[in-house]
Protein backbone atom coordinates (compact mmCIF):
# COMPACT_ATOMS: atom_id res chain seq x y z
CA UNK A 1 0.00 0.00 0.00
CA UNK A 2 2.96 2.84 1.22
CA UNK A 3 5.02 1.63 -2.44
CA UNK A 4 1.56 2.03 -4.34
CA UNK A 5 0.40 5.55 -2.38
CA UNK A 6 4.10 6.85 -3.28
CA UNK A 7 4.48 5.95 -6.73
CA UNK A 8 0.47 7.74 -7.27
CA UNK A 9 0.92 10.85 -4.33
CA UNK A 10 0.47 13.24 -6.93
CA UNK A 11 -3.22 11.95 -7.88
CA UNK A 12 -4.50 10.67 -4.68
CA UNK A 13 -3.68 13.55 -3.43
CA UNK A 14 -5.36 15.75 -5.40
CA UNK A 15 -8.99 13.67 -4.86
CA UNK A 16 -8.06 13.60 -0.77
CA UNK A 17 -7.95 17.01 -0.93
CA UNK A 18 -10.98 17.52 -3.00
CA UNK A 19 -13.17 15.12 -0.59
CA UNK A 20 -11.66 17.40 2.67
CA UNK A 21 -12.78 20.42 0.90
CA UNK A 22 -15.89 19.30 -0.05
CA UNK A 23 -16.89 19.81 3.66
CA UNK A 24 -17.91 23.30 3.89
CA UNK A 25 -20.79 21.66 1.61
CA UNK A 26 -21.71 19.26 4.00
CA UNK A 27 -24.54 18.98 6.78
CA UNK A 28 -21.79 18.34 9.38
CA UNK A 29 -20.31 21.69 8.73
CA UNK A 30 -22.76 24.00 7.51
CA UNK A 31 -25.02 22.90 10.69
CA UNK A 32 -22.61 24.40 12.75
CA UNK A 33 -23.84 27.89 11.87
CA UNK A 34 -27.50 27.15 12.19
CA UNK A 35 -28.08 28.92 15.44
CA UNK A 36 -26.68 32.24 13.84
CA UNK A 37 -28.93 31.83 10.30
CA UNK A 38 -31.97 30.82 12.35
CA UNK A 39 -31.58 34.03 14.57
CA UNK A 40 -30.49 35.94 11.85
CA UNK A 41 -33.64 35.67 9.40
CA UNK A 42 -35.85 34.78 12.58
CA UNK A 43 -36.54 30.78 11.30
CA UNK A 44 -38.03 27.85 13.32
CA UNK A 45 -36.01 25.05 13.50
CA UNK A 46 -38.52 23.55 10.92
CA UNK A 47 -38.24 26.21 8.61
CA UNK A 48 -34.76 26.30 8.31
CA UNK A 49 -34.78 22.66 7.91
CA UNK A 50 -37.32 22.97 4.97
CA UNK A 51 -35.33 25.66 3.32
CA UNK A 52 -32.21 22.97 3.83
CA UNK A 53 -33.89 20.78 1.97
CA UNK A 54 -35.53 22.90 -0.79
CA UNK A 55 -31.63 23.43 -1.35
CA UNK A 56 -30.32 20.45 -1.54
CA UNK A 57 -33.04 18.70 -3.56
CA UNK A 58 -32.57 21.64 -5.57
CA UNK A 59 -29.08 20.66 -6.14
CA UNK A 60 -29.21 16.94 -6.73
CA UNK A 61 -31.85 18.05 -9.65
CA UNK A 62 -28.87 19.98 -11.05
CA UNK A 63 -26.09 17.73 -10.23
CA UNK A 64 -27.12 15.05 -13.19
CA UNK A 65 -26.95 18.03 -15.63
CA UNK A 66 -23.36 20.14 -14.57
CA UNK A 67 -21.97 16.56 -13.59
CA UNK A 68 -21.32 15.04 -17.05
CA UNK A 69 -19.44 17.77 -18.00
CA UNK A 70 -16.91 15.42 -16.51
CA UNK A 71 -16.94 12.77 -19.14
CA UNK A 72 -15.96 15.97 -21.58
CA UNK A 73 -13.19 17.71 -19.97
CA UNK A 74 -10.13 16.73 -17.40
CA UNK A 75 -10.78 16.66 -13.80
CA UNK A 76 -8.51 19.35 -12.99
CA UNK A 77 -10.46 21.77 -15.57
CA UNK A 78 -14.00 20.98 -14.02
CA UNK A 79 -12.23 21.72 -10.52
CA UNK A 80 -11.08 25.23 -11.68
CA UNK A 81 -14.60 26.28 -11.95
CA UNK A 82 -16.06 24.46 -8.95
CA UNK A 83 -13.67 25.20 -6.36
CA UNK A 84 -14.07 28.84 -7.08
CA UNK A 85 -17.75 28.54 -6.98
CA UNK A 86 -17.97 26.63 -3.66
CA UNK A 87 -15.77 29.61 -2.41
CA UNK A 88 -18.14 31.70 -3.89
CA UNK A 89 -20.84 29.94 -2.24
CA UNK A 90 -19.17 30.54 1.47
CA UNK A 91 -18.47 33.97 1.31
CA UNK A 92 -22.50 34.55 0.54
CA UNK A 93 -23.20 32.60 3.46
CA UNK A 94 -21.65 34.88 5.22
CA UNK A 95 -23.00 37.95 4.20
CA UNK A 96 -26.36 36.66 2.31
CA UNK A 97 -28.86 39.67 2.85
CA UNK A 98 -31.84 37.86 2.35
CA UNK A 99 -33.60 35.04 3.10
CA UNK A 100 -33.90 34.00 -0.65
CA UNK A 101 -30.10 34.60 -1.37
CA UNK A 102 -29.51 32.20 2.11
CA UNK A 103 -31.37 29.69 -0.10
CA UNK A 104 -29.25 30.27 -3.27
CA UNK A 105 -26.11 30.08 -0.74
CA UNK A 106 -27.14 26.70 0.75
CA UNK A 107 -28.22 25.70 -2.94
CA UNK A 108 -24.77 26.14 -3.72
CA UNK A 109 -22.47 24.81 -1.24
CA UNK A 110 -24.62 21.83 -1.34
CA UNK A 111 -23.91 21.88 -5.37
CA UNK A 112 -20.32 22.64 -5.89
CA UNK A 113 -19.42 21.16 -2.00
CA UNK A 114 -21.24 17.67 -1.18
CA UNK A 115 -22.01 17.21 -5.25
CA UNK A 116 -19.44 17.93 -7.49
CA UNK A 117 -16.19 18.19 -5.22
CA UNK A 118 -16.45 14.39 -4.54
CA UNK A 119 -18.29 13.71 -8.07
CA UNK A 120 -14.74 14.53 -9.60
CA UNK A 121 -12.85 13.02 -7.32
CA UNK A 122 -14.70 10.28 -7.43
CA UNK A 123 -15.04 9.71 -11.34
CA UNK A 124 -11.45 10.56 -11.71
CA UNK A 125 -10.13 7.93 -9.45
CA UNK A 126 -11.98 5.52 -11.04
CA UNK A 127 -11.05 6.52 -14.69
CA UNK A 128 -7.97 6.49 -13.90
CA UNK A 129 -7.62 3.29 -12.07
CA UNK A 130 -8.42 0.21 -13.26
CA UNK A 131 -6.97 -3.26 -11.29
CA UNK A 132 -6.41 -0.51 -8.46
CA UNK A 133 -9.26 0.67 -8.35
CA UNK A 134 -10.96 -0.12 -5.26
CA UNK A 135 -7.46 1.00 -2.97
CA UNK A 136 -7.10 3.72 -4.59
CA UNK A 137 -10.35 4.79 -3.63
CA UNK A 138 -9.93 4.47 -0.19
CA UNK A 139 -7.16 6.65 -0.13
CA UNK A 140 -9.37 9.22 -1.01
CA UNK A 141 -11.90 8.29 1.60
CA UNK A 142 -10.48 9.61 4.74
CA UNK A 143 -10.54 13.39 3.21
CA UNK A 144 -13.80 13.43 4.53
CA UNK A 145 -12.77 11.94 7.77
CA UNK A 146 -10.24 14.64 8.29
CA UNK A 147 -12.15 17.65 7.55
CA UNK A 148 -15.28 15.77 9.75
CA UNK A 149 -12.15 15.65 12.50
CA UNK A 150 -10.78 19.42 11.87
CA UNK A 151 -12.52 21.78 10.54
CA UNK A 152 -15.61 21.97 13.32
CA UNK A 153 -13.27 22.34 15.89
CA UNK A 154 -11.04 24.79 13.96
CA UNK A 155 -14.33 26.80 12.71
CA UNK A 156 -15.70 26.62 16.35
CA UNK A 157 -12.33 28.42 17.57
CA UNK A 158 -12.66 31.34 14.74
CA UNK A 159 -16.34 31.90 15.30
CA UNK A 160 -15.57 32.20 19.38
CA UNK A 161 -12.80 34.81 18.45
CA UNK A 162 -13.35 36.75 15.47
CA UNK A 163 -17.01 35.52 14.66
CA UNK A 164 -19.13 32.76 12.77
CA UNK A 165 -19.04 34.93 9.49
CA UNK A 166 -15.48 34.99 9.64
CA UNK A 167 -14.94 31.18 9.46
CA UNK A 168 -17.03 31.13 6.59
CA UNK A 169 -14.36 33.95 4.69
CA UNK A 170 -11.17 32.22 5.97
CA UNK A 171 -13.24 28.75 4.19
CA UNK A 172 -13.07 30.87 1.31
CA UNK A 173 -9.64 31.98 1.47
CA UNK A 174 -8.52 28.51 1.94
CA UNK A 175 -10.10 26.88 -1.11
CA UNK A 176 -8.64 29.80 -3.84
CA UNK A 177 -5.47 30.23 -2.29
CA UNK A 178 -4.69 26.34 -1.58
CA UNK A 179 -7.11 24.17 -2.68
CA UNK A 180 -7.71 25.70 -6.14
CA UNK A 181 -3.98 25.54 -7.05
CA UNK A 182 -2.67 22.37 -5.21
CA UNK A 183 -5.21 20.52 -7.54
CA UNK A 184 -4.63 22.01 -10.59
CA UNK A 185 -0.99 21.47 -9.94
CA UNK A 186 -1.52 18.22 -8.83
CA UNK A 187 -4.27 16.71 -11.35
CA UNK A 188 -2.93 18.90 -14.59
CA UNK A 189 -0.72 15.58 -15.34
CA UNK A 190 -2.79 13.19 -16.54
CA UNK A 191 -2.75 9.70 -15.24
CA UNK A 192 -1.30 6.85 -17.84
CA UNK A 193 -1.16 3.32 -17.63
CA UNK A 194 2.14 2.57 -15.35
CA UNK A 195 4.83 -0.44 -15.53
CA UNK A 196 3.38 -1.40 -11.70
CA UNK A 197 -0.10 -1.60 -12.57
CA UNK A 198 -1.40 -4.98 -12.73
CA UNK A 199 -2.64 -6.82 -15.66
CA UNK A 200 -5.07 -5.43 -17.57
CA UNK A 201 -6.95 -8.54 -18.84
CA UNK A 202 -7.61 -8.94 -15.05
CA UNK A 203 -9.43 -5.97 -14.58
CA UNK A 204 -12.89 -5.29 -13.78
CA UNK A 205 -14.01 -3.30 -16.43
CA UNK A 206 -18.50 -3.11 -17.00
CA UNK A 207 -19.23 -2.52 -20.70
CA UNK A 208 -19.90 1.00 -21.68
CA UNK A 209 -23.22 2.31 -21.33
CA UNK A 210 -25.05 5.68 -21.98
CA UNK A 211 -26.98 7.69 -20.01
CA UNK A 212 -30.34 6.31 -21.97
CA UNK A 213 -29.21 3.01 -21.28
CA UNK A 214 -28.50 3.04 -17.59
CA UNK A 215 -31.95 5.25 -16.95
CA UNK A 216 -33.53 2.24 -19.24
CA UNK A 217 -31.84 -0.82 -16.67
CA UNK A 218 -33.62 -1.99 -14.05
CA UNK A 219 -30.18 -3.35 -12.73
CA UNK A 220 -29.41 0.48 -11.58
CA UNK A 221 -32.43 1.12 -9.94
CA UNK A 222 -32.23 -2.55 -8.16
CA UNK A 223 -28.26 -1.26 -7.17
CA UNK A 224 -30.06 2.03 -5.90
CA UNK A 225 -32.09 0.13 -2.90
CA UNK A 226 -28.63 -0.32 -1.20
CA UNK A 227 -26.76 2.46 -2.50
CA UNK A 228 -29.14 4.83 -1.31
CA UNK A 229 -29.53 3.26 2.24
CA UNK A 230 -25.99 4.60 3.83
CA UNK A 231 -26.77 8.72 3.11
CA UNK A 232 -29.96 8.54 4.02
CA UNK A 233 -30.01 6.41 6.99
CA UNK A 234 -26.27 8.28 8.19
CA UNK A 235 -27.67 11.90 7.79
CA UNK A 236 -30.77 11.48 9.61
CA UNK A 237 -29.56 9.69 12.78
CA UNK A 238 -26.60 12.75 12.91
CA UNK A 239 -29.16 15.13 11.78
CA UNK A 240 -31.55 14.47 14.51
CA UNK A 241 -28.80 13.86 17.27
CA UNK A 242 -30.10 16.24 19.51
CA UNK A 243 -32.76 15.02 19.78
CA UNK A 244 -31.53 11.35 20.55
CA UNK A 245 -29.21 12.70 22.93
CA UNK A 246 -32.69 14.46 24.95
CA UNK A 247 -34.85 11.36 24.62
CA UNK A 248 -32.11 8.93 26.34
CA UNK A 249 -30.46 11.33 28.71
CA UNK A 250 -27.05 11.25 27.52
CA UNK A 251 -24.36 13.46 28.07
CA UNK A 252 -23.52 15.82 25.31
CA UNK A 253 -19.74 15.69 25.87
CA UNK A 254 -19.73 11.92 26.32
CA UNK A 255 -21.93 11.84 23.11
CA UNK A 256 -19.66 13.75 21.05
CA UNK A 257 -16.57 11.67 22.57
CA UNK A 258 -17.73 8.34 20.13
CA UNK A 259 -17.47 10.22 16.79
CA UNK A 260 -13.50 9.81 16.34
CA UNK A 261 -14.75 6.04 17.28
CA UNK A 262 -16.17 6.27 13.79
CA UNK A 263 -13.91 8.40 12.30
CA UNK A 264 -11.02 5.93 13.05
CA UNK A 265 -12.58 2.83 12.14
CA UNK A 266 -14.07 4.22 8.92
CA UNK A 267 -10.26 5.36 7.44
CA UNK A 268 -9.43 1.53 8.32
CA UNK A 269 -12.28 -0.54 7.08
CA UNK A 270 -11.63 2.04 4.23
CA UNK A 271 -8.23 0.63 3.46
CA UNK A 272 -9.78 -3.06 4.31
CA UNK A 273 -12.47 -2.43 1.63
CA UNK A 274 -10.43 -1.37 -1.03
CA UNK A 275 -7.76 -4.50 -0.84
CA UNK A 276 -10.81 -6.72 -0.68
CA UNK A 277 -12.55 -5.02 -3.59
CA UNK A 278 -9.72 -5.26 -5.89
CA UNK A 279 -9.44 -8.79 -5.01
CA UNK A 280 -13.08 -9.81 -5.80
CA UNK A 281 -14.65 -7.14 -7.04
CA UNK A 282 -17.52 -4.62 -5.95
CA UNK A 283 -20.22 -6.66 -7.76
CA UNK A 284 -19.47 -9.64 -5.92
CA UNK A 285 -19.75 -7.82 -2.21
CA UNK A 286 -22.63 -6.01 -2.64
CA UNK A 287 -24.91 -8.41 -0.63
CA UNK A 288 -22.90 -7.84 2.40
CA UNK A 289 -21.67 -4.34 2.77
CA UNK A 290 -25.02 -3.28 3.88
CA UNK A 291 -24.75 -5.39 7.01
CA UNK A 292 -22.85 -3.03 9.25
CA UNK A 293 -25.47 -0.34 8.76
CA UNK A 294 -28.18 -2.98 9.46
CA UNK A 295 -26.51 -3.86 13.25
CA UNK A 296 -26.58 -0.28 13.51
CA UNK A 297 -29.69 0.34 13.25
CA UNK A 298 -30.21 -1.89 15.49
CA UNK A 299 -28.12 -0.10 18.06
CA UNK A 300 -29.71 2.58 18.25
CA UNK A 301 -33.06 0.84 18.20
CA UNK A 302 -32.35 -1.64 20.86
CA UNK A 303 -28.98 -0.11 23.07
CA UNK A 304 -30.52 2.70 25.08
CA UNK A 305 -27.49 2.85 27.70
CA UNK A 306 -24.68 5.52 26.70
CA UNK A 307 -22.12 2.66 25.39
CA UNK A 308 -24.60 1.67 22.86
CA UNK A 309 -23.85 5.17 21.65
CA UNK A 310 -19.96 3.70 20.93
CA UNK A 311 -21.60 0.49 19.58
CA UNK A 312 -23.30 1.95 16.87
CA UNK A 313 -20.88 4.80 15.80
CA UNK A 314 -18.20 1.46 15.70
CA UNK A 315 -20.66 0.16 13.44
CA UNK A 316 -21.58 2.80 11.06
CA UNK A 317 -17.53 3.27 10.66
CA UNK A 318 -17.35 -0.31 9.45
CA UNK A 319 -20.41 0.82 7.07
CA UNK A 320 -19.47 4.30 5.91
CA UNK A 321 -15.33 2.36 5.10
CA UNK A 322 -16.67 -0.06 3.43
CA UNK A 323 -19.56 1.42 1.89
CA UNK A 324 -17.39 4.57 -0.15
CA UNK A 325 -14.61 2.59 -1.81
CA UNK A 326 -17.73 0.31 -2.61
CA UNK A 327 -19.63 2.87 -4.44
CA UNK A 328 -16.70 4.53 -5.75
CA UNK A 329 -15.72 0.93 -8.01
CA UNK A 330 -19.27 0.02 -8.54
CA UNK A 331 -20.20 2.23 -11.45
CA UNK A 332 -16.86 1.61 -13.67
CA UNK A 333 -17.26 -2.51 -12.91
CA UNK A 334 -21.00 -2.44 -14.06
CA UNK A 335 -21.68 0.29 -16.55
CA UNK A 336 -18.10 1.08 -17.84
CA UNK A 337 -15.95 4.43 -17.75
CA UNK A 338 -16.71 6.23 -21.09
CA UNK A 339 -19.31 8.07 -19.27
CA UNK A 340 -18.49 7.93 -16.12
CA UNK A 341 -19.23 11.26 -15.27
CA UNK A 342 -22.73 11.32 -16.53
CA UNK A 343 -23.37 7.85 -14.39
CA UNK A 344 -22.12 8.62 -11.72
CA UNK A 345 -23.68 12.33 -12.00
CA UNK A 346 -27.31 10.55 -11.53
CA UNK A 347 -25.91 8.19 -8.85
CA UNK A 348 -24.57 10.79 -6.84
CA UNK A 349 -27.62 12.97 -7.80
CA UNK A 350 -29.46 10.11 -5.76
CA UNK A 351 -27.63 10.00 -3.39
CA UNK A 352 -27.74 14.32 -2.40
CA UNK A 353 -31.94 14.13 -2.53
CA UNK A 354 -32.05 10.65 0.10
CA UNK A 355 -29.54 13.22 2.15
CA UNK A 356 -32.38 16.05 2.15
CA UNK A 357 -35.49 13.28 2.27
CA UNK A 358 -33.99 11.65 5.15
CA UNK A 359 -34.12 13.69 7.81
CA UNK A 360 -37.43 15.64 6.65
CA UNK A 361 -39.38 12.35 6.57
CA UNK A 362 -38.19 11.41 9.86
CA UNK A 363 -38.37 14.45 11.40
CA UNK A 364 -41.74 14.49 10.20
CA UNK A 365 -42.27 11.18 11.79
CA UNK A 366 -40.74 12.10 15.14
CA UNK A 367 -43.82 14.85 15.40
CA UNK A 368 -46.29 12.18 14.74
CA UNK A 369 -45.33 10.70 17.52
CA UNK A 370 -42.77 7.88 16.15
CA UNK A 371 -39.86 8.15 17.84
CA UNK A 372 -36.64 7.69 16.38
CA UNK A 373 -35.38 4.39 17.81
CA UNK A 374 -38.75 3.09 16.23
CA UNK A 375 -37.55 4.48 13.14
CA UNK A 376 -34.07 3.11 12.92
CA UNK A 377 -36.05 -0.37 13.90
CA UNK A 378 -37.52 -0.13 11.09
CA UNK A 379 -34.85 1.10 8.49
CA UNK A 380 -33.30 -2.18 10.09
CA UNK A 381 -35.39 -4.00 7.56
CA UNK A 382 -34.63 -1.79 4.81
CA UNK A 383 -31.07 -2.94 4.91
CA UNK A 384 -32.38 -6.60 5.22
CA UNK A 385 -34.32 -6.35 2.20
CA UNK A 386 -31.79 -4.10 -0.30
CA UNK A 387 -29.56 -6.92 0.82
CA UNK A 388 -31.78 -9.66 -0.69
CA UNK A 389 -31.90 -7.74 -4.07
CA UNK A 390 -28.18 -7.22 -4.07
CA UNK A 391 -27.52 -10.10 -3.41
CA UNK A 392 -30.11 -11.68 -6.61
CA UNK A 393 -28.97 -9.45 -8.70
CA UNK A 394 -25.31 -9.70 -8.62
CA UNK A 395 -25.19 -12.99 -10.27
CA UNK A 396 -27.08 -11.39 -12.66
CA UNK A 397 -24.56 -8.47 -13.24
CA UNK A 398 -21.88 -10.44 -13.84
CA UNK A 399 -23.02 -12.92 -16.00
CA UNK A 400 -24.40 -9.93 -17.81
CA UNK A 401 -21.01 -8.62 -18.30
CA UNK A 402 -19.10 -12.11 -18.75
CA UNK A 403 -21.78 -12.59 -21.60
CA UNK A 404 -20.29 -8.54 -23.69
Amino acid sequence: MLSFLLDNARWIFGGFLLTFFSSFGQTFFIGLSGEELRAKFDLTDGEFGGIYMIATIGSALTLPFLGRVLDHMPGWKVARFVIPSLAAACVLMAFSPSLILLVVALYALRLFGQGMMTHTAYTEIGRWYVANRGRATSLIVPGHQTGEALLPIAFTAVAVTLGWQAGWLIGATLLLLFALPMVLTLWRVERAPQSTDPDLASARLGPDKTVAQVAADPMFYALLTGVLAPPFIGTTIFFHQDYLIELRGYNELAFAAAFPVMAVTTVTCSLISGQLIDRFGAIRLLPFFLVPLCLACLAVGWLTPLWGIYAFMLLVGVSYGFTAPMVGALWPEVYGVRNLGSVRAIAVAASVAATAIGPGLTGYLIDQGVTLPTQMLALSLWCIGASVVLAAISPIILRRNAAT
